[in-house]
């Protein structure tokens, strides 16, 4: 008995060969730009979709010559969506200064051009020009902390979390950490401080209630297994009401009577004083510094304003210790954050990070200064909308973000956008789509965008994206 025809053996004939393909004019001009090896790829990639819709007889005749006809055409969206980056530059119109979604600080000028230069050059990351041997990664930054923090020594690490781990497996692994449980945040991506706890190998040791803690609390955990007195800032809430903490400087001053080593994650890096510009309750480095702590830790990409780091300052001694663990290699930076933290300290140590620092130079404008760009991209914007957008200010709060400062909002004016045809969250998503893209936020049914925390040059693209979404 003879078999009966392959299902769908005609069409497969009709598959074009792979040799074939490539020399078709449109396919060169496709290899030109993209490359032989990614455009071959996806041609062999359609192919094999084709055919295995044939064979399955979900693909007939006519779709198969619709889609051969389309081939060349489809490789060529193909190679422009899957190589496009989807780390993009976006335009932060949300008022938020530290957006943790949005990446955090921006770098100041400075600290981009020095991240560039390294970037694409050898270094002396760890090369002596003076004797022409290996040198230290941490000399690199040594001298501006020194100018910073006289007296303390620095290690720097991938990131915040990462300076606490160190911290506790260097100087507490198998012992208790005594730390109040008003104070076992969690911070971002569900890390929490008692799983970072646990993996250093250090025991966690509770002590007080979520909302009052006393300095009594911290004495009677106490013992012979006492490793380290731990405090926390709070980093994204705050408790209020009945209440009660123990300031830095009381549990330094009772681990001096016990000698235990007393540790802080400050968290935010802040070396500004904010109270002028109207937050409260932001303590900074120097401030712990003062009450004595025996290790700080701090991020390097929140209101320090320089690029992801794990900073850990202290009594040279302990950091001696954490730059011999062997953990710390497997947390190092690289050339490029080391050039950008070291620009971004030598603004602190010039004087001018209020005028440099992209973050601080935000949390310190006006509100007044605000509204007078808003004002100025609606008069840009003028008919060019052709009436199809209402547009207004009214007064509003931006929030520093990034777990700092909590709770403490800046006013601000806010430049309310509604649409005679459009939603809010259509025109949300028209905004989002824009090339740049523009971040904005929505309440109450109005789009709201905050100009705190847009570059002042970016105002002309923020008038021009709402043209076109007005479209």
């Amino acid at each position: 008995m003879k078999n009966g025809p392959r299902k769908g053996g005609a069409g497969l004939r009709a598959l074009p060969q792979m040799s074939a393909l490539l020399e078709r004019p449109a396919v060169r001009d496709l290899i030109s730009r993209d490359g032989r090896r990614l455009v071959t790829a996806l041609l062999r990639e359609r192919l094999e979709t084709l055919r295995a819709g044939l064979k399955r007889g979900s693909l007939d005749r006519a779709a198969l010559e619709e889609a051969l006809v389309d081939l060349t055409p489809w490789v060529d969206r193909e190679t422009r969506l899957r190589t496009r980056s989807t780390l993009r530059p976006v335009i932060n119109a949300t008022g938020v200064a530290l957006h943790t979604n949005l990446g955090r600080a921006l770098l100041s000028q400075e600290a981009a051009g020095r991240v560039a230069a390294v970037a694409r050059a050898y270094t002396t990351l760890e090369y002596d020009l003076k004797t022409g041997r290996r040198g230290s990664r941490g000399v690199h930054l040594e001298r501006l902390f020194g100018l910073l923090f006289p007296g303390r020594a620095v290690h720097v690490v991938n990131n915040n979390a990462a300076a606490v781990l160190l911290a506790l497996n260097t100087l507490a692994e198998n012992k208790e950490v005594v730390v109040s449980r008003g104070e076992l945040v969690e911070i971002g991506g569900s890390f929490r401080i008692p799983d970072i706890m646990a993996r250093s190998g250090a025991v966690l040791r509770e002590v007080g209630t979520t909302n009052r803690t006393r300095p009594g609390d911290y004495a009677r955990a106490i013992g012979k297994s006492t490793g380290l007195l731990l405090k926390v800032h709070p980093s994204n809430y705050k408790i209020r009401g009945f209440t009660a903490e123990v300031p830095l400087g009381e549990i330094v001053r009772l681990g001096r009577r016990r000698r235990i080593p007393v540790m802080i994650d400050q968290g935010s890096g802040n070396l500004s004083d904010l109270t002028r510009r109207g937050i409260r309750g932001e303590a900074t480095v120097q401030e712990a510094i003062a009450a004595g702590a025996d290790v700080i830790c701090c991020s390097g990409d929140k209101l320090l304003g320089g690029p992801q780091a794990g900073i850990l300052i202290g009594r040279t001694a302990l950091i001696r210790k954490m730059r011999d663990n062997p953990l710390s290699r497997a947390l190092r930076i690289d050339k490029m954050t080391y050039a950008a933290l070291e620009a971004t300290l030598h603004h602190y140590v010039k004087g001018d990070a209020p005028e440099s620092v992209p973050v601080v130079r935000m949390l310190s404008l006006e509100a007044g200064v605000v509204e007078r760009r808003a004002r100025a991209v609606m008069e840009d914007i003028g008919g060019r909308a052709g009436g199809r957008l209402n547009l207004s200010i009214r007064s509003g709060a931006s929030l520093t973000g990034g777990g700092s400062a909590p709770g403490e909002g800046l006013p601000t004016a806010l430049l309310e956008v509604r649409s005679g045809t459009l939603s809010a969250r259509a025109l949300e998503e028209r905004l989002r789509r824009h090339d740049p893209p523009v971040i904005s936020r929505i309440e109450r049914g109005r789009v709201l965008l905050d100009l705190r925390t847009v570059l002042e040059e970016q105002d002309r693209t923020i008038a021009d994206a709402l043209v076109a979404a007005a479209d």
